[in-house]
């Protein structure tokens, strides 16, 4: 049993596709448990059966189709119309249009490289320091994650709900509960911006309700996205099911039919890398279920427990271990991976420790939204990397103050639950 637990962890660290492994592990469990190897394809089977499954490519396609638009550009401009008066306004304005990117696209990496391009020159031509742009840019790729309609939101309620462990987590809970959260990382990261370039001598933009107008006119397709997203689910309109795929028609229509920003000869293309990544992400989900199931009946979560229990007394101690631990996930991890892979054995835990299960969904994505940006081996570090054309150890350099803000912002949220779950009480 050890040495084929070692030489999975071997073809894992040799670059085997990570499904493989996963699937490797629970078809050697259940022949040694003496149980029927069909049982795998049964649990890929019953991921088609939960309805909510459908919000995920959909929700992708639509993030994907804006981000090939003139959407991100638009976004900008309507921030920098309503923002850029401010002291420091146009960093503000950065971390406001990359969180809303974000929650619609639901891949930190694709912000950075679809907004980089508009707010890195932006920044440097008004003034503000290579360090400094290049961490806000940087750090801005995953500010979106707690904000609906964010896919790993999505993700997080599907494996709950499968593991079936305390209070049912539903995803319109989730959407809720990541607001404030969200908000109060974008509010310490703007704060801190404002700081910093107060004695800046950076040129202000002068408000004007004409240019406000002239945003306001050319983003009037996308303005009301949002509110049709969470208004409809909300109000009991939509299911996020439905809401999503509302979404990605409103999407086709507008930027294909309306703006024709997009011709119909790309859709295919984008049709193509979009579900790229969703597929990756259900055949691990598919896999993983299986592999949860084994676990679960080799009683593994439960002694998991008595070997966290035996050494850890309070739920205060735990949730220090807990952040520790999804931090140095999130830098070795891509967040779809842990969540599928992770979220099973560790719900039932904190569970029993008195936190709801709502609440640790927010401080595990707020923690893997970190994990992104800490070194050695955070990815969006690379990927500024590779975007900016900048040494990682400059963009090291540039990105640690916004991770010790971040970090700040993570224990506030981990320690104080009713940030997270006032708006679903």
């Amino acid at each position: 049993m050890i040495a084929v637990g070692l030489s999975l962890i071997i073809l894992a660290l040799l670059g085997a596709p990570l499904f493989a492994v996963i699937a490797a592990s629970a078809l050697f469990g259940f022949y040694q448990a003496d149980v029927d190897l069909s049982v795998i394809a049964i649990e890929i089977y019953r991921i088609a059966e939960m309805p909510v499954l459908l919000a995920i490519p959909l929700f992708t396609f639509a993030g994907y189709l804006l981000s090939e638009s003139r959407a991100p550009h638009r976004l900008v401009q309507l921030t920098r119309a309503l923002l850029g008066w401010m002291p420091g306004g146009l960093a503000v304005i950065s971390l406001a249009a990359c969180a809303v990117f974000t929650a619609f696209t639901g891949a930190s990496g694709v912000t950075i490289i679809a907004l980089g391009a508009l707010l890195y020159p932006a920044l440097r031509e008004s003034g503000y320091s290579d360090d400094f742009t290049l961490g806000l840019v940087t750090t801005s790729g995953s500010l979106g994650l707690l904000f609906a309609p964010s896919l790993p939101l999505i993700l997080y309620g599907i494996v709950a709900q499968q593991t079936n462990i305390g209070q049912p987590v539903s995803i319109e809970e989730l959407f809720a509960a990541g607001v404030l959260p969200g908000v109060l990382m974008v509010v310490l990261l703007g704060g801190y911006s404002l700081w910093m370039n107060r004695h800046n001598r950076i040129p202000l933009g002068s408000f004007s309700w004409i240019e406000v107008g002239g945003a306001l006119r050319a983003s009037v397709w996308e303005i009301p996205l949002p509110f049709v997203v969470l208004g409809g689910i909300y109000s009991g309109y939509f299911a996020v099911s439905e809401a999503a795929a509302v979404t990605a028609l409103y999407v086709i229509v507008v930027e294909v039919l309306i703006l024709r920003e997009i011709p119909l000869r790309t859709l295919p293309r984008i049709m193509r890398q979009s579900m790229v990544l969703v597929g990756g992400i259900l055949i691990i989900l598919g896999v993983s279920l299986a592999s949860t199931n084994y676990l679960i009946d080799a009683g593994v979560p439960g002694r998991l427990f008595e070997l966290v229990r035996t050494h850890v007394s309070s739920q205060l101690t735990f949730l220090i271990l807990l952040n520790i631990f999804l931090l140095i996930l999130g830098a070795l991890l891509d967040i779809f991976s842990a969540l599928v892979l992770v979220v099973p054995l560790i719900l039932p835990v904190a569970v029993s420790y008195g936190v709801d299960p709502v609440h640790l969904g927010i401080i595990f994505l707020a923690n893997m939204q970190i994990g992104y940006l800490t070194p050695p081996v955070g990815l969006n570090l690379f990927i500024a990397s590779y975007r900016f054309k900048k040494p990682i150890s400059e963009i090291y350099r540039a990105t640690w103050p916004f991770l010790l803000i971040l970090l700040l912002s993570v224990l506030i949220i981990t320690y104080w639950p009713d940030l997270s779950l006032m708006m679903i009480r």
